[in-house]
């Protein structure tokens, strides 16, 4: 597993039950739609843990920050040097931690596969907003099943 190199907000999330939710890059419609229904349909104590990495997952974050609902934010890179305003706002109210996994200064597939692994391993379930067959993702979920890791749910 590997090690988180910088973080930055509320540790204490660690601790909580975690749903991670993770996406392919390419989506559909279909996908877009169920993932911005469960999405606003997470209960208030839950915490979503994610690369937030592709658009889809991208937009939910959007969804879940105007909820309040606490997340996790697994990069693949090193730490943002400056926080967009959301997430600025999610630290200062204790609802979001940034974790980094990497000194690279961009994401790359072996970092992404690394990250995917970790939020997977630490997550108490696990939701697909999007799962294309040819993704990597697909290949990631095909491994954890072989290792007896259970894939709860999908959107």
């Amino acid at each position: 597993m590997p090690e988180i190199l910088s973080h930055m907000g509320n540790l204490e999330l660690l601790e909580r039950p975690k749903t991670a939710f993770l996406c392919s890059s390419k989506t559909t419609s279909r996908d877009i739609l169920k993932s911005f229904d469960w999405a606003t349909s997470v209960p208030k104590d839950s915490c979503i843990i994610s690369g937030f990495q592709t658009k889809l997952e991208k937009d939910v974050l959007q969804l879940l920050l105007k909820r309040h609902i606490p997340v996790i934010i697994v990069l693949a890179r090193r730490m943002y040097k400056m926080l967009p305003a959301e997430m600025q706002s999610a630290i200062n109210c204790n609802e979001a931690l940034i974790i980094s996994l990497s000194h690279l200064p961009r994401n790359s597939k072996q970092s992404a596969l690394a990250r995917n692994k970790f939020i997977i391993s630490i997550a108490d379930n696990v939701v697909f907003g999007a799962l294309d067959p040819t993704s990597s993702l697909t290949n990631l979920v095909e491994e954890q099943k072989l290792l007896g890791i259970e894939i709860h749910a999908s959107v």
